[in-house]
């Protein structure tokens, strides 16, 4: 079983800036990836960012070039540095992580409580 523990969040005005952090605990195989989800009132679930545990990462066209994610290997954080927010960036955002043994066996994935990001205009 894992856990995540998700931090930060609030509210901020348009063109500021949030951090959030996601540790995680329990049983992380090698193989895993962890990400940001979020999800605005009446949207559906979206992928803001992720990263591979080798280091391999992807944004959401809409994040690209204000949103950074990285992680600390030792601490099994991953962190979510978002500049220049806006309002359409306002949602419940999710951290998820996404673990299997082995390339060919299943994946098992989780999902943090989800932190609330509100951008104020």
């Amino acid at each position: 079983q894992v856990q995540l523990v998700e931090s930060g969040g609030g509210v901020v005005q348009v063109g500021g800036s949030l951090s959030l952090s996601c540790a995680a605990s329990g049983i992380i195989f090698s193989i895993h990836t962890m990400g940001w989800y979020r999800q605005a009132p009446g949207k559906q679930r979206e992928l803001v960012a992720s990263i591979t545990n080798d280091g391999s990462i992807n944004y959401a066209d809409s994040v690209k070039g204000r949103f950074a994610i990285s992680r600390d290997n030792a601490k099994n954080t991953v962190y979510l540095q978002m500049n220049s927010l806006r309002p359409e960036d306002t949602a419940v955002y999710y951290c998820n992580l996404r673990t299997r043994r082995v390339v060919s066996g299943p994946w098992y994935a989780y999902w943090g409580q989800g932190t609330q990001v509100t951008v104020s205009s």
